[in-house]
């Protein structure tokens, strides 16, 4: 599975996304997106990323917020 890195030098990346302010690296590892930084991100970060992917599971801890793969209908 092919992982994409990059570092953050501002809060908004090549997509048109725009990260919180402590983003230091975004991993896509297949449709999943994992935001990282060097200390923990609050609800307000949490709240921003969420709301670029209304659509998709997106949780908190400490300093992951990770987007999850969006599920699959019709499977078990």
């Amino acid at each position: 599975m092919t992982q994409l890195v990059r570092h953050i030098r501002s809060n908004e990346d090549t997509s048109g996304r725009v990260w919180p302010l402590r983003t230091q690296e975004v991993s896509y590892i297949g449709s999943a997106c994992v935001v990282e930084s060097a200390g923990d991100f609050d609800t307000q970060d949490l709240a921003l990323v969420r709301h670029q992917f209304p659509d998709r599971h997106v949780t908190l801890d400490g300093d992951v917020i990770t987007v999850w793969p969006a599920a699959s209908h019709g499977r078990l």
